[in-house]
């Protein structure tokens, strides 16, 4: 079985949002074997949909700009594209830090109506993780990374600096990831 860690982005703003919706702004991936071996990467910008501006906050927070956004293929697209890196073919599990980025995954593929039935096969690891620490509540990746020594890599907020360092953490909890 081959592992999908990733992490998502997605518009974002700091008060009203003038949609209720968010969309995804940025897939990043890593495909992890069995014996907790990178051996691929993912990283695609996406443009939403809805509200192609992004604010002043979500360009902020993330450090994407708008010119990479205007430059970014539609939801369906980079979908379609991320579904053949992971060959949906084989045996893989997705992988999150959190329920967000698969409820982001289904949302968006109900608004460019898309089969969704690939994301099933979805673990939290920030659920996982909580329960195999024996920790009072969850915690968030920065703290998990900080609390297993790790240095944290890339740029926060950024979805394959966020896979990546998921994935060290995936890969020291191989054996105890729960299905």
């Amino acid at each position: 079985m081959n592992y999908i860690v990733y992490d998502l982005e997605a518009t974002c703003w700091n008060g009203h949002a003038p949609t209720e919706t968010q969309e995804i702004i940025e897939i990043g991936a890593l495909l992890i074997n069995p014996y907790g071996e990178v051996e691929k990467e993912f990283s695609r910008l996406v443009r939403p949909k809805l509200d192609p501006t992004l604010s002043m906050y979500c360009k902020e927070l993330t450090s994407i700009t708008q010119e990479e956004i205007d430059k970014a293929d539609d939801y369906d697209e980079v979908e379609y594209d991320f579904r053949q890196w992971i060959n949906t073919e084989e045996d893989y599990l997705l992988c999150s830090w959190g329920k967000f980025d698969k409820r982001m995954l289904r949302e968006n593929g109900e608004l460019y109506d898309l089969d969704t039935q690939w994301i099933e096969p979805h673990i939290d690891l920030k659920k996982q993780y909580q329960r195999i620490n024996r920790l009072k509540k969850e915690i968030g990746l920065k703290w998990a990374v900080s609390r297993e020594e790790f240095e944290f890599e890339g740029i926060p907020h950024r979805a394959i600096s966020d896979a990546i360092n998921t994935a060290k953490i995936f890969v020291r909890y191989i054996e105890d990831w729960q299905q």
